[in-house]
């Protein structure tokens, strides 16, 4: 259990604008297997766990295979290009400021999940990664998250498994209605008005 309390967040469109490096790693997965996978489609919904996209590409006997070719092409393709979305740099100062711990609890693999936080230059203390909606209650609870922060309906369901409020961002390809239905108890546009929302969005975890 962890001795300081934490903020949790998601990746992939909540802190990091990963769509450029995940689309020229399908990409190259497609160049390699042989098998179209169409990555603008793909990377417009972003959040599940890789292999139920690749299900929609591959046949079921190859789903593991191709997951497994395009873990390898992942470090190479897809990190150089992603981007800090707006806000993610002082939303993590802002939380370490307010003296909590900064968590990521992500459906992609926590080793591939670092490489972007370190090429980014995020300051992390926690990544739990291959979790999805309410598995990610379980990391949440772990590391006495007080807010869990995504772009994703998963995601605000993960928080309300976990007990603690959702914090949406409309970055991703989830919109403010579909978060809010999730059960958002607030949704941004982007992180750039997390800083000046998180006092009063820790009063709503108390």
């Amino acid at each position: 259990m962890a001795t300081t309390p934490s903020v949790g967040f998601d990746l992939d469109m909540t802190l990091i604008d990963s769509r450029p490096g995940i689309a020229a790693t399908y990409r190259e997965l497609t160049a390699r297997t042989g098998v179209h996978v169409d990555a603008d489609l793909a990377v417009s919904r972003l959040g599940p766990p890789l292999r139920h996209e690749l299900a929609h590409w591959f046949p079921s006997e190859q789903v593991e295979s191709a997951v497994t070719t395009f873990r390898s092409l992942y470090p190479a393709y897809a990190v150089g290009p992603t981007l800090l979305l707006p806000g993610a740099a002082e939303t993590l100062a802002s939380v370490r400021d307010a003296g909590l711990r900064v968590l990521v609890v992500t459906s992609k693999l926590g080793r591939l999940a670092r490489l972007h936080t370190e090429h980014l230059g995020l300051t992390v203390d926690e990544v739990v990664g291959d979790l999805f909606a309410e598995q990610k209650a379980t990391a949440l609870r772990e590391h006495d998250a007080r807010l869990y922060v995504g772009d994703h309906v998963a995601d605000m369901t993960a928080a309300r498994i976990a007990g603690v409020p959702g914090v949406g961002v409309a970055t991703g390809p989830c919109d403010v209605d579909e978060l809010r239905a999730a059960g958002a108890r607030m949704v941004l546009d982007d992180l750039t008005g997390f800083p000046a929302a998180l006092s009063g969005l820790l009063r709503l975890a108390l």
